[in-house]
């Protein structure tokens, strides 16, 4: 039996305020703007858990449909398979998923990677990292980099790495 000042009830949860949410009762949002092979859904109510110092999404994809273009970022991502069986595509190939599987990509190149559903079942994983925004991501495939911000009148930038200026490239000196 747990020690009854550490064990979990649900008059402490209401004390302190904590919310669950089911990720198996999620509704996945799809916004239509991705192109043919990257149609996925993210449970946009797995945010009314709360929290603010980790950086929690759950994702579904379809049949055939990746997450997200190859890349990587500059902060530890974790991936866990809640559903389906996956395709991850890391630096070292492809490697087949499946429900219970946990995965951590370091930061930088090392830890690229591309969920992928290759099987004709919804695949669904949830990410998490201690990423905060502005987030870099790093697309090597298409040699592009993304700043992402939480300002929604500048939601971001993603150039080629060959639009590359000199830092002082426009610069005049103060004003």
């Amino acid at each position: 039996m747990l020690d009854p000042a550490i064990e979990p009830s649900v008059e402490r949860a209401n004390i302190t305020g904590m919310h669950a949410v089911n990720i198996h009762e999620a509704k996945f949002t799809y916004d239509g703007t991705e192109p043919g092979g990257f149609l996925s859904g993210e449970a946009y109510g797995l945010r009314e858990a709360g929290g603010s110092e980790l950086n929690v999404r759950l994702y579904e994809a379809r049949a055939g449909q990746a997450l997200c273009p190859y890349h990587y970022e500059y902060e530890e991502e974790w991936l866990l398979v809640t559903e389906g069986a996956p395709t991850l595509r890391d630096p070292d190939g492809e490697h087949q998923l499946k429900a219970g599987d946990l995965v951590c990509f370091g930061p930088g190149p090392p830890g690229a990677h591309q969920v992928i559903n290759r099987t004709e079942q919804p695949a669904r994983v949830m990410m998490w990292s201690s990423a905060r925004e502005p987030v870099v991501a790093v697309y090597p495939d298409s040699d592009k980099i993304g700043v992402y911000v939480p300002n929604e009148h500048d939601s971001g930038m993603v150039r080629r790495r060959d639009a590359s200026v000199d830092y002082w490239d426009g610069e005049s000196g103060p004003r």
